[in-house]
């Protein structure tokens, strides 16, 4: 991943990001620096939380944690946990199907951004796009959330 730009945030930006995080996943994304990357041929923008790749941009203008971000800041909303059958599947970047899942957060409605979450030790695996109302993701069949973002892919695996 070649990279563009980079360059610190406003104040107004920073405020910006850390809502819409508030608002998706309940939590508080708390850093000294936030710097914005941009990538030559990659269809998101990186935030860099005191260094470390913690926040994205998704369609350009919705910020949401990244897998490692979701990892160190733990969502308390917005979360869709996975059995172990399903943890190779959605690390190698798959969609989440209804057969795999244990639990969905109620409040997750069909478009939001949702992490997917791992139920031994909770561990985020991926970052999708839900297809359905979170309390109807658990069932016997379909795929309800759709991957955007997963360990091991590029943006996992980028490093300031």
């Amino acid at each position: 991943m070649e990279v563009k730009s980079r360059h610190h945030l406003r104040s107004d930006d920073i405020a910006a990001i850390r809502e819409a995080v508030a608002d998706h996943l309940g939590i508080d994304v708390d850093g000294e620096t936030f710097e914005l990357v941009e990538f030559v041929d990659a269809g998101y923008e990186l935030v860099l939380v005191d260094g470390d790749p913690a926040v994205f941009y998704v369609d350009d203008d919705e910020p949401f944690l990244t897998v490692r971000g979701a990892n160190d800041y733990e969502p308390e909303t917005g979360v869709v946990t996975v059995d172990a059958g399903a943890i190779s599947f959605v690390s190698d970047g798959a969609d989440v199907m209804r057969p795999g899942i244990v639990e969905a957060d109620a409040a997750i409605r069909d478009g939001d951004l949702v992490v997917v979450a791992e139920e031994s030790h909770g561990k985020v695996l991926a970052v999708g796009r839900a297809m359905v109302d979170g309390d109807d993701m658990v069932g016997d069949s379909g795929k309800v959330v759709e991957s955007i973002h997963h360990v091991g892919d590029e943006l996992y695996e980028f490093s300031a």
